[in-house]
């Protein structure tokens, strides 16, 4: 058995291994795989470049429209090739993942054998990227309501509810494209779920660090009418999906396992 989940700030370098996948999420440690002298461009190292030209640490200022549409272009022409991996056409029960390219953990890969799960968790103050490299994957995201509105739960240790809207219930593809995800909009809290071996690639800005106040925080959600009926609560726009999450402790089920970036060299 491996070690046991670090904190949940550290997300980013977590695996699961040998627990049920309805409530899993996967990924690999990068291990640096870096040259001193460039011989041919790649796409990997295209992706690294635009990164540290363009991103500070802290994310201030924060990434401006034309660099997210950018970044975005060249998200949409990398494969799972271009990173060292294999599309692979039949599940992988470990799992395979790597992150800390740029030595800020700014650039991860997901690789999820089917029926993974990573819980639904936020990202504060930061704009994500995330482009699917092969197979198939469920997204449902929400941005919080704001004003920020609260309703209180019944016994002793509950925490309370906070509202918020659904951005995003869908499966995606490599066809699909890159999606953004934005500190307010584009559905700042996500869960994901493979509904095949899939793998995919996200660019962070700026990465977590809970000292600057960018903690990973996990969620629970409940339909909307759980709490409503008996707080009387109403929206304005009963056309658009709402719920209610909860903040829960990290996942007692989550753990890490380390792996090998295999893709092509990096100059940094």
């Amino acid at each position: 058995m491996l070690s046991k989940l670090q904190k949940a700030s550290d997300k980013v370098g977590l695996f699961l291994q040998n627990k049920p996948f309805s409530t899993a999420w996967l990924q690999f440690q990068f291990q640096r795989h870096f040259h001193m002298e460039r011989k041919n461009s790649s796409k990997v190292q295209g992706l690294y470049d635009f990164c540290k030209k363009t991103f500070t640490p802290s994310g201030t200022p924060p990434p401006s429209s034309q660099a997210v549409r950018d970044l975005c272009s060249l998200l949409d022409t990398v494969g799972p090739a271009d990173v060292g991996l294999e599309e692979q056409s039949s599940d992988d029960d470990r799992g395979l993942g790597f992150s800390g390219l740029y030595g800020l953990n700014r650039m991860c890969i997901f690789c999820f054998p089917t029926s993974a799960v990573i819980p639904l968790h936020d990202h504060p103050g930061m704009t994500v990227l995330s482009k699917v490299l092969y197979g198939s994957m469920h997204v449902k995201a929400y941005d919080w309501v704001e004003p920020a509105r609260f309703q209180e739960t019944k016994g002793p240790g509950y925490r309370p509810v906070r509202l918020a809207k659904l951005a995003t219930d869908k499966v995606l593809t490599p066809q699909y494209g890159t999606s953004v995800l934005y500190p307010k909009s584009g559905g700042n809290l996500h869960c994901f779920t493979a509904v095949t071996p899939c793998a995919v690639l996200d660019i962070l800005t700026p990465p977590y660090n809970e000292d600057a106040g960018r903690k990973c925080t996990y969620y629970v959600d409940y339909p909307f009418p759980t709490f409503s009926a008996v707080n009387g609560a109403e929206v304005s726009n009963e056309k658009e999906e709402y719920a209610w999450l909860s903040e829960i402790d990290t996942p007692d089920d989550l753990y890490m396992r380390p792996g090998v970036y295999a893709g092509p060299a990096i100059l940094v």
